[in-house]
């Protein structure tokens, strides 16, 4: 009988970007994906390929994107439980999706996690209209204002679940192809004498929030991944979680990283 795969995309920032990659190559190897669940980032990747199955296409418009300031995208709110309301991130994902877009509407079953922030627990977004879900998922705490959903308020899905091999196995997959892209904290490489220069000058804001809680969640991350079939780790240690201009290098990454495991991922499925 043929396994049904799901792919788990994982938080990450501007890391999340390989995730793409890996869309790609899989499209392009014909491996059928069932499912997918994805955290922060990953369930924004998620979304979009869940909307469209088109992976060539968000990477052309990821790479589009990425020439453009980012702060377009930045809408300032008074910081009460963040530095940013995400409405025009919510703008730059209808453009993409549809402003209206449900879960029900999505070409293949797909769900993203946000974590509860007064109880710490991961919550499952699975119905509904899909850009709030997904603005919930991605919400970093300090940068990003809480969302309000059925009465909870939600932060970002890396706290709670970083990346969600659980939830793709509820979703019915019994193979799961998992990708990380949050390296571990002594695993930060450098791939150029840019990259070098750049550690000798002190990181931004962004950068400090993002990267913190990413080494809080490491532990949480590798425990995630033990139960996944496949695991695909793009080499973006090097890029900054912030660093969302650098999209065509990301992808690369996970074009690469997915590449290297194709043999495998079709051995385990006996294609």
């Amino acid at each position: 009988m043929e396994k049904k795969t799901g792919l788990a995309l994982g938080g990450g920032a501007a890391r999340g970007l390989a995730h793409i990659g890996v869309l790609n190559v899989l499209e392009q190897e014909g491996i059928p994906i069932a499912v997918i669940a994805g955290t922060s980032v990953g369930a924004i990747i998620g979304a979009l390929y869940a909307g469209s199955k088109n992976a060539h296409l968000i990477k052309e418009r990821a790479i589009e994107l990425s020439n453009r300031r980012l702060a377009r995208f930045i809408d300032p709110a008074l910081p009460r439980t963040g530095f940013i309301r995400g409405e025009k991130f919510n703008e730059l994902l209808a453009s993409f999706l549809g402003a209206n877009t449900r879960f029900s509407d999505l070409q293949m079953p797909f769900a993203c996690t946000a974590t509860d922030i007064d109880t710490g627990e991961a919550v499952v977004l699975d119905r509904g209209p899909v850009i709030e879900a997904v603005r919930a998922s991605m919400s970093l705490p300090g940068i990003f204002t809480v969302a309000k959903w059925g009465g909870r308020y939600l932060v970002d899905g890396g706290l709670a679940n970083p990346v969600a091999v659980n939830l793709a196995q509820k979703m019915g997959a019994d193979f799961v192809i998992a990708v990380n892209v949050i390296p571990g904290v002594l695993k930060r490489s450098h791939k150029s004498a840019e990259d070098s220069r750049k550690r000798d000058r002190e990181p931004n804001i962004l950068h400090v929030l993002i990267q913190s809680i990413h080494i809080g969640t490491y532990s949480l991350v590798r425990s995630s991944l033990e139960d996944a079939d496949i695991v695909i780790e793009p080499d973006v240690a090097y890029i900054g979680a912030a660093e969302f201009h650098r999209a065509r290098e990301c992808i690369e990454q996970g074009e690469l990283a997915a590449r290297k495991a194709m043999s495998d991922i079709k051995s385990r499925l006996g294609a």
